[in-house]
């Protein structure tokens, strides 16, 4: 299993750099989009649809995010659609997360894809939209998904229920604890301010997300990065809700010893929308 993790991720990364750091944005705009599809199959699939259905699904996804594309939604200012993207999650969540497992199979199946089809969308516009600012931008929104996973993964098996009593959302995620949440929050502030700082010393010509934070204030780049951190959370949380629901281990094989798509993209579904969100308002 471990050597298969690690052929998979290899070969990820051997097609996701270059795309990324590629002369123009469209080879990872184009990369995303299909990943983008594969999720939207994988959502189809979660949600009790049979292969027609979902490859119907990851089209209709397709057509919007190509929709979109073609009325020049990239270039836009966009900030409304932002705002209503990060309510929808901010609230969305809150909902979900008090219905528990339970909860989720009593929306009908309808509004259950249109939503999931909906915010793949939006996160594909936002991936674009990020790309066109610059890699230094789009990178630093990745990093702040990966360094709360990663954080929280560590802090959770060192101090795991040391603090506190009970378990973050057992019901839905029981590995999760408190301690696991406060530690990848205090990576991302870390990651945070540093990355702002790093900005700062080096003059960099593509400001990255906690520089555009920086010129509302550094405590609006303190709470927006716990913020964020949250919501990563959060992000991963829904999915494994849903999972749970479905009663499936992972969303799909299509990435082996990783799961499906879903499961490596969870954390940014809510994060970079709101990322988009936060940097319109500042400006």
């Amino acid at each position: 299993m471990l050597k298969q993790r690690v052929i998979t991720a290899v070969v990820l990364l051997a097609i996701l750099l270059p795309a990324l750091f590629a002369s123009t944005p469209l080879p990872f705009t184009l990369l995303v989009l299909a990943m983008v599809a594969a999720a939207a199959w994988e959502w189809g699939r979660l949600n009790g649809l049979g292969q027609a259905g979902s490859v119907l699904t990851a089209v209709l996804c397709l057509a919007l995010c190509g929709l979109a594309w073609q009325q020049g939604w990239l270039a836009r200012n966009l900030q409304v659609l932002w705002i209503v993207a990060g309510a929808a999650w901010v609230l969305g969540s809150v909902a979900l997360i008090r219905a528990g497992v339970p909860g989720w199979s009593t929306i009908p199946r309808s509004i259950r894809l249109v939503g999931g089809v909906l915010a793949l969308w939006a996160t594909w516009l936002a991936v674009a939209q990020a790309r066109a600012m610059g890699v230094n931008f789009l990178l630093s929104i990745m990093v702040l998904v990966w360094v709360a996973d990663i954080f929280a993964y560590f802090a959770g098996r060192t101090f795991g229920l040391k603090f506190t009593k009970n378990k973050l959302a057992p019901a839905i995620s029981p590995g999760k604890s408190w301690e696991g949440v406060w530690g990848g929050a205090t990576g991302v502030l870390v990651l945070a301010v540093g990355w702002a700082l790093l900005d700062r010393h080096y003059g960099a010509t593509v400001p990255s997300f906690y520089s555009h934070l920086v010129q509302a204030g550094w405590p609006l780049l303190v709470v927006a990065a716990l913020f964020m951190a949250a919501m990563s959370v959060v992000g991963d949380l829904i999915e494994s809700l849903i999972k749970r629901s479905a009663g499936v281990k992972d969303s799909s094989n299509l990435l082996p010893g990783h799961g499906g798509v879903l499961d490596r993209i969870d954390a940014l579904l809510p994060t970079l929308p709101l990322a988009m969100m936060l940097t319109t308002l500042v400006h």
